[in-house]
């Protein structure tokens, strides 16, 4: 059994919207960042992804529909789905992602 403080981990990290791998679940890879208000170039994977707020907010565009998630809310982003962040986010993320086909 393992036990991560997930805020003290993503504060930890050297840098915003670096991430850090907390493990694998099956086939699904966990991991967590800290986010700051500078936008993230769009992208799409081959695979599932779950994008989970723990604090803050994730603005974010899903095929060109801007998004906003708050504490405690989750998106998932279905493979091929085009989405980036914009500008204003802040706070943790956990995401789960597939192993991309």
């Amino acid at each position: 059994m393992s036990v991560v403080d997930l805020l003290t981990t993503a504060a930890d990290l050297p840098r915003a919207w670096s991430s850090r791998r907390l493990g694998q679940v099956g086939t699904a890879t966990v991991k967590v960042l800290r986010m700051d208000e500078l936008p993230v170039v769009a992208e799409s994977h081959g695979a599932d992804e779950s994008l989970l707020v723990l604090d803050g907010h994730l603005e974010l565009e899903l095929d060109g529909t801007p998004v906003t998630l708050r504490a405690g809310e989750l998106c998932m982003v279905p493979a091929g789905t085009a989405h980036r962040v914009r500008p204003g986010s802040r706070g943790t993320l956990v995401i789960v992602e597939l192993t991309e086909n």
